[in-house]
């Protein structure tokens, strides 16, 4: 199973970024697939939930980025985004994709996203 993750990049503070994920693999069970989310590890700091979502399509959000981003996902390809608008210092980090399936976790490899103030 492979989380191809896209969107990587430096933005200037208050720009917008958009980060997508495809999930593939032979062994995934794409019907199975229940929370996809993007989690993020800044510098220096443990690895957070950014936002999930499932497959009935309810959301959840960190309160540090509530009212800025966006995610959502596309059950028919298998990918899961993230619409990041008003970005700020603080959410430089590494974003990594996740997906649940069978409950079995899948991670993507993490891409790194640079905000400058």
């Amino acid at each position: 199973v492979q989380l191809q993750a896209s969107g990587e990049g430096l933005v200037q503070a208050g720009g917008s970024l958009r980060l997508s994920c495809a999930a593939s693999g032979t062994f995934l069970d794409v019907n199975a697939i229940n929370v996809m989310a993007w989690y993020r590890r800044p510098p220096g700091k443990q690895r957070e939930l950014v936002g999930s979502i499932i497959r009935g399509g309810t959301t959840d959000y960190a309160d540090s980025v509530k009212g800025r981003f966006t995610i959502s996902r596309d059950n028919l390809n298998n990918m899961v985004s993230l619409q990041m608008n008003s970005l700020k210092s603080e959410d430089t980090a590494v974003y990594y994709c996740y997906i649940r399936s069978n409950s079995v976790d899948y991670w993507g490899q993490g891409t790194l996203v640079t905000v400058s103030s």
